[in-house]
């Protein structure tokens, strides 16, 4: 299987793009800026769906499902989130076709225009919080904590597979609370789900922190992230959770009555992740050979590949390797014998290595006069030989190792590339030579911050929450400044 991938240091991007779709994670869609999840890729969706889904449920949350559709009117309740989303929202305006009298094939019935027009969801608190006001009479029924998983349409055109979609999955949990304590704690906590998250089981250090107020969800009084580090020096946003304060309790009229008898405007938080994720997993970690997974999201673990001349030999390795394979699986650990007859064990090598399989056994007639398996590690590309009744405490403490030593590396990279600046002039050369994340002193101006993106195409990621108090001069107008920011370019 020959691989052809361009190198991340001759264009990262096109790496990244052809990766994607080599490793048959996805693909580009008839549909204009949608994509195809092919079966691997939504495997390795699904792991984390259900880790995430496990940790939710575990901070007291449920799962619910609201409509994809969203009237018009809804959205135009909350003066700035209409505005955050009003130039990504895709519009249902007909309910019905017909066939053209004139021969011109399908045509949309003129006669059958909405009455009021529906968006197709970018997000749901409208939706949801038009819900809520029928379930909320009493803090008794208090706190509401619900997750959804769905999808959800922004109408994107300057695409790219996960990072980037017209549509994409995600979960949104929308939560509602008796006091602006509660809500504010519930925000952190779900910031903290994430970050837990994506650095343990995806092996992704990241940044917790807050937005500024140009770069906060629309409608959210404060924005907590987390931000990762790809390996060509730009940041991605990983997760987002908000504190939307009583906003949209205040459009959507959704009231309790309190302790005391009174009545008052719930609070309200809602914090999401999506699809993303799988390019964070992908930029973090993998080669010029292919994808490099954690095991904890890899959806095979260890694949066997047989080494054999006919039919009697593999039937043999088979025989020696099922209780492997069943030892293994009893134990929680996904393997896969590739006993396939129609590509070569050379083939079937590239094939797993392109693909990220944390371990690679492989058994030969040799192996089987010595009882031993040749296991091979993705993250280090190193092989050993392993006596055949210690193959599986070996796989089991390798793929502890490899786990952690896929985080180490990404938290190493990370670390060596945050780098504190004062000028402006170092500034621009860092960002160009360096890049990372750069942490510098700002005004706290919406004026500056914008000014600096605009000549550098660097953001403000992040006001990292432990960020020291500390004097200093922005960077750009020299006015004074409290505490250094976190600046990158980024996804």
């Amino acid at each position: 299987m020959a691989k052809n991938l361009t190198s991340r240091e001759e264009d990262y991007s096109k790496w990244y793009n052809e990766l994607v779709v080599k490793a048959d994670l996805a693909e580009n869609s008839a549909v204009r800026g949608c994509m195809v999840i092919k079966p691997y890729g939504y495997a390795i969706w699904e792991k984390m769906q259900a880790e995430l889904d496990r940790m939710f449920k575990e901070t007291g949350h449920q799962n619910a499902y609201f409509p994809l559709f969203i009237p018009k009117s809804f959205l135009s309740k909350e003066a700035a989130h209409v505005e955050g989303f009003a130039k990504e929202c895709a519009v249902v305006t007909h309910y019905r076709l017909k066939n053209d009298e004139n021969g011109g094939g399908i045509i949309v019935d003129p006669d059958a225009k909405l009455e009021e027009e529906l968006i197709v969801r970018p997000t749901s608190e409208t939706i949801i919080w038009d819900t809520y006001r029928k379930w909320v009479q009493s803090y008794r029924d208090l706190p509401i904590l619900v997750n959804q998983w769905a999808n959800v349409v922004r109408w994107e055109m300057r695409t790219r597979l996960f990072l980037r979609t017209a549509e994409f999955l995600w979960q949104e949990g929308h939560t509602a609370h008796e006091t602006k304590e509660e809500a504010v704690k519930e925000a952190e906590q779900m910031m903290n789900v994430y970050a837990d998250f994506a650095e343990n089981f995806m092996g992704v250090p990241v940044i917790k922190g807050t937005k500024t107020d140009s770069e906060r969800f629309a409608g959210a009084l404060e924005t907590y992230c987390i931000e990762a580090l790809m390996q060509d020096g730009k940041a991605l946003q990983a997760g987002t959770s908000h504190f939307l304060g009583q906003n949209f309790a205040k459009a959507f009229d959704v009231k309790f009555a309190t302790r005391e008898g009174k009545q008052e405007y719930v609070w309200a938080t809602s914090w999401g992740v999506s699809t993303r994720l799988m390019g964070a997993l992908i930029m973090t970690h993998s080669d010029d050979s292919g994808l490099v997974l954690p095991p904890k999201l890899a959806p095979i673990q260890v694949v066997i590949v047989p080494i054999y001349k006919g039919q009697e030999q593999l039937d043999a390795i088979s025989e020696r390797v099922q209780p492997l394979v069943k030892e293994l699986r009893s134990k929680g650990v996904s393997v896969k014998f590739d006993d396939r007859d129609t590509q070569k064990p050379g083939w079937k090598f590239n094939e797993y290595e392109l693909k990220g399989v944390p371990l690679r056994l492989a058994i030969g007639m040799r192996d089987m006069e010595n009882n031993t398996f040749e296991v091979a590690r993705r993250d280090t590309m190193t092989k050993e030989t392993v006596a055949m009744d210690a193959v599986v405490d070996r796989i089991e403490v390798l793929l502890i190792e490899m786990q952690e030593n896929i985080h180490q590396k990404a938290l190493d990279y990370r670390n060596s590339h945050i780098t504190e600046v004062d000028s402006f002039e170092e500034f621009k050369a860092l960002l160009e030579t360096k890049g990372g994340f750069l942490s510098a002193h700002w005004d706290g101006t919406e004026e500056t911050e914008a000014k600096i993106k605009e000549l550098t195409k660097a953001s403000i990621r992040c006001i990292a929450l432990d960020a020291k108090e500390e004097n200093g001069s922005c960077i750009y107008t020299g006015k004074p400044s409290k505490r250094r920011v976190l600046f990158a370019k980024a996804y």
